[in-house]
């Protein structure tokens, strides 16, 4: 019979400590020092436990603090206009906002989205932000908003929520999002962002957000990380003209 290797025996106890919520999300699992000193391990050997929970999806190394239990992916419903910020704090996490840039854009704004064009006749401002749960950075989002609709918008603290201040500034009922969700890969350019150096999934979502009578308000381009985000649909069944 094959032996077990030693590494692959304490890395599934370790799990199974995930697993039965000895070790909660946001908990931080043994360094590597102590599952040397605790289990009389090589140096090698420990890496390769840490490695191979890491590998397994159960915890994520934080640069410079140790490694951490996982916690779920944050679920975005494409169903609900639900903001950034609202839907970390849902999630049990703190959001947070790194402004990298506003400006106004006189050209304009447009995208095809779901076989339509939509477009935004400038002047617009352009946002770009990076958005964190905790500590992590979550998604960059780049955002295109009405100066039509929201004068004076500069003036705005771009680390708030915007959909706050459609409502609370300028009176704005949000309507609807019409929105298409790609799939891409977060490249060297954009991990510098996301404090990763391996090429890793993520989701593409482009949006046109209306209100009032059909006016659209902003449009996005964002990128969400595929290893932290996942997207849920509802669906109906189509209700069938044949008697």
């Amino acid at each position: 019979m094959q032996k077990v290797p030693k590494y692959y025996k304490i890395s599934t106890e370790i799990i199974s400590s995930i697993r039965d919520g000895a070790l909660k999300p946001g908990m931080r699992v043994p360094s590597e020092n102590e599952i040397i000193k605790e289990y009389k391990v090589s140096n090698t050997t420990a890496r390769k436990i840490l490695q191979q929970i890491e590998n397994a999806g159960w915890v994520t190394r934080v640069k410079g603090k140790g490694t951490f239990v996982r916690r779920a992916n944050v679920e975005r419903s494409v169903n609900k206009i639900l903001g950034f910020t609202q839907n970390m704090q849902e999630a049990g996490y703190q959001p947070r906002t790194k402004l990298l840039d506003a400006r106004e854009v006189f050209e304009g704004y447009g995208a095809r989205l779901n076989g339509r064009e939509y477009s935004m006749t400038g002047p617009v401002f352009k946002i770009h932000r990076l958005r964190f749960a905790d500590s992590i950075p979550m998604m960059v989002e780049v955002r295109y908003i009405a100066l039509s609709l929201c004068p004076d918008i500069k003036d705005f603290d771009f680390t708030a929520s915007l959909y706050d201040m459609y409502e609370q500034e300028y009176g704005h009922q949000l309507t609807e999002i019409n929105q298409v969700l790609s799939t891409t890969m977060i490249d060297s350019a954009l991990g510098n962002f996301f404090d990763i150096r391996d090429p890793i999934p993520a989701f593409r979502v482009e949006s046109a957000t209306f209100c009032g009578k059909g006016m659209i308000l902003e449009m996005e381009d964002s990128i969400y990380r595929g290893d932290k985000y996942r997207f849920s649909v509802r669906a109906l069944p189509e209700r069938s003209n044949a008697s």
